[in-house]
């Protein structure tokens, strides 16, 4: 009996007709494995993931295969988005035993859940032969593969160990960091490494604050390089906004075109704080695309914002995205079809498969004459109208805690520097203006979702869908994104609630998260037992716990002037600082919040009558060091502590700079202000 179709996960869902006996991650499901005297095969995966896909229609909507599985295994799918900690421990053990990880992810574990063996997508035939040799081992060489599974738990207990060495995070460490990056660096392409090539987020949010805080021409560059490339490429939805997970190529050329929410979010933190940095007009059209993308295609009314586009349109990859250069002309006619063509590198041989191409900016065209601009987004417009009309890939709609706030904190600072930058004389000034309104609306709606639905007797649960918030608890990751998103939030609007309402979030983490070390557990101390209690320290295709939290901390600490929150963060990134400088490309947060403490991080408070408009405000935001908070509004605002006791000198608008809870005297010129933030 499949046991899925209750189930809140998109993922889980997909496989509820499947012939296999699911289980959902349940002790019920062990239990079973143990009446049986069978083994559990977890099967991991989610929802935008393309070979999840292929191995779902190869071998669990077969009924051969799925007789096997049923007979010989208590089967149980999980989905990664939903259970990160599941997730994690049997990822380490798939790395340890195999030597690489992804998904789809499949684990063969004991009845209490020990994996003895793990690997990822395998075709038919081999897992035909893969269940036998499992179900055959376990009924006559059982001594052999409990001895496996213990060997494998221990491995894995060590490498999520907590109490290793610990070290300041010192000017030193991020200077080596960066060196690093610049060494591992593609030159040609952009980025770091081959194929497949992922966009480095996090390392580039680092080597911006570090080029900030040394006047580094190389980290600028690095990012202004890759930034471009990205953005030139297929990654980049040269019609919609937004970026695909990864390149298959060196090259940013052709995507695997599932799109993340978390990517995403990361990206415009990027793109907006180049833009803010450089004044970019690269930057800027990305990020205002990026902004509007996340908006219009993944943010769901009443809700927060959805997990991901998928990868596949109707069991193809890519479908929905791809031209040839005879469909250009039956929408654009001949002349501007033969233009689009050579602005996105279409051609008759094609970048992609059966002679398609995935469109490219082949043209520098963000400095054109206004004539060539202009003619370029009338096109883009009319060929996305042609592809709405196309099939559309799936939608992964359930909300994630941690990503959401990922999204809130990137709009939220998209939005700081739009009106920063604001101009009615720009070309696209109407264009950028209806996508901060849509943007603020949906930062604004994920973010109520998140206080009202998330928030559940104090604590943070992990997803929801169709405003029902389901059973997972949040790990930290979730703890610290949305904490973090709540003040970046009360920097925004000057409501207090939201500086409130991350307080809250992170005393239920220092209370049940927090590890001998200073560092954290990626579960609480009262979640579900599993066979090693994670605490990975490094940053992946997101932030890890750890780092989320100690960006939340740091900025809580800063707002509130509370000590004990910059101290608790100091010590968790102290338990990350000796691999920071050894392996910088996995550890680009930590990195990043490493400079703002370095920094100080400024703390910037504004008593001004138009928190907007101010060339008080928009001095602040323009010339903000690496992490500063910035506030501003009416001396003794309700709830913004920054405010309190503050007057206006004069009846002037007036600056309040500190750092490190250390003041500087108050300035009513914004040269003044610039000065002390020089």
């Amino acid at each position: 009996m499949n046991r899925l179709a209750d189930a809140t996960s998109p993922y889980l869902l997909q496989h509820a007709d499947n012939p296999v006996d699911w289980w959902p991650w349940c002790d019920e499901a062990f239990a079973e494995a143990k009446r049986r005297d069978v083994p559990v095969l977890i099967s991991v995966g989610y929802a935008a993931c393309h070979w999840c896909h292929v191995m779902a229609h190869e071998s669990f909507e077969n009924e051969g295969v799925a007789q096997l599985m049923n007979d010989d295994f208590v089967c149980v799918k999980v989905d990664r988005e939903e259970r990160p900690d599941v997730d994690a421990v049997y990822m380490t053990a798939t790395q340890a035993m195999t030597g690489q990880g992804g998904w789809p992810m499949t684990v063969f574990a004991t009845p209490d859940g020990t994996p003895f063996f793990c690997g990822t997508y395998f075709p038919r035939a081999n897992f035909i032969r893969l269940l036998g040799s499992v179900a055959t081992a376990w009924r006559d060489q059982r001594e052999a593969v409990l001895r496996q599974g213990a060997a494998v738990v221990e491995a894995i207990g060590g490498a999520q160990a907590v109490g290793g060495l610990t070290a300041p995070l010192t000017a030193e460490l991020l200077d080596a960091a960066a060196d690093q990056l610049a060494t591992e660096y593609d030159e040609t392409n952009g980025g770091f490494g081959g194929a497949p090539k992922f966009p480095p987020h996090m390392n580039l949010l680092f080597l911006l604050r570090h080029h900030q805080r040394t006047g580094s021409t190389r980290s600028l560059e690095i990012v202004r390089h890759t930034c471009e490339a990205m953005a030139r490429g297929g990654l980049h939805d040269q019609l919609a906004g937004g970026f695909a997970r990864y390149s298959v190529d060196g090259h940013w050329t052709v995507p695997h075109f599932e799109k993340m929410l978390y990517d995403n979010a990361l990206l415009l933190r990027v793109y907006t704080q180049l833009w803010r940095l450089t004044g970019d007009r690269l930057a800027r059209r990305v990020a205002r695309d990026t902004a509007r993308f996340l908006a219009d295609e993944l943010h769901r009314a009443g809700e927060g914002f959805a997990s991901a586009l998928d990868a596949d349109t109707q069991g193809v990859e890519g479908l929905t995205y791809v031209w040839t250069p005879a469909q250009l002309v039956e929408v654009l006619g001949e002349e501007d079809g033969r233009f689009a063509a050579d602005l996105f590198g279409v051609t008759e041989q094609g970048n992609f498969e059966g002679g398609t191409s995935v469109l490219r900016l082949a043209r520098d065209v963000d400095d054109a004459d206004p004539e060539v601009r202009a003619r370029w987004q009338e096109v883009v417009g009319r060929l996305l109208a042609a592809r709405d009309t196309r099939p559309q890939p799936a939608r992964d709609d359930k909300v994630v805690a941690a990503w959401n706030g990922l999204a809130i904190t990137a709009i939220a600072e998209f939005q700081q520097v739009a009106a920063l930058y604001a101009s009615p004389d720009d070309e696209d000034a109407n264009l950028m203006e209806g996508v901060t309104i849509v943007a603020d609306g949906a930062m604004r709606d994920a973010a109520e979702h998140l206080a009202a639905v998330h928030v559940v007797d104090g604590r943070l649960r992990r997803v929801s869908r169709d405003k029902a918030v389901g059973e997972p608890a949040g790990v930290l990751e979730d703890y610290g994104c949305v904490a973090e998103a709540f003040c970046a939030l009360h920097q925004l609007t000057g409501e207090g609630r939201w500086l409130t309402l991350a307080g809250q979030l992170l005393d239920v983490a220092l209370a049940r998260f927090a590890a001998p070390d200073g560092g954290f557990y990626d579960t609480a101390d009262d979640a579900e037992r599993l066979v090693t209690r994670p605490a990975d320290p490094t940053d992946n295709a997101t932030p890890a716990g750890r780092s989320a939290m100690v960006a939340a901390l740091v900025a809580y600490a800063a707002l509130t002037g509370q000590t004990r929150y910059r101290e608790a963060a100091e010590a968790a990134l102290a338990t990350v600082a000796p691999i920071v400088g050894r392996h910088a490309r996995f550890t680009g947060y930590s990195a990043t919040v490493g400079e703002a403490l370095l920094s100080g991080p400024y703390e910037i408070a504004v008593v001004t009558d138009d928190p907007v408009g101010d060339p008080l405000v928009a001095a602040a935001l323009r010339h903000a060091p690496p992490g500063a908070v910035v506030v501003a509004g009416r001396t003794d605002q309700p709830g913004v502590p920054l405010l309190a006791d503050r007057p206006a000198l004069r009846g002037r608008p007036t600056a309040y700079v500190c750092r490190g809870f250390v003041c500087d005297r108050p300035v009513t010129t914004a040269e003044d202000l610039v000065a002390q933030l020089s």
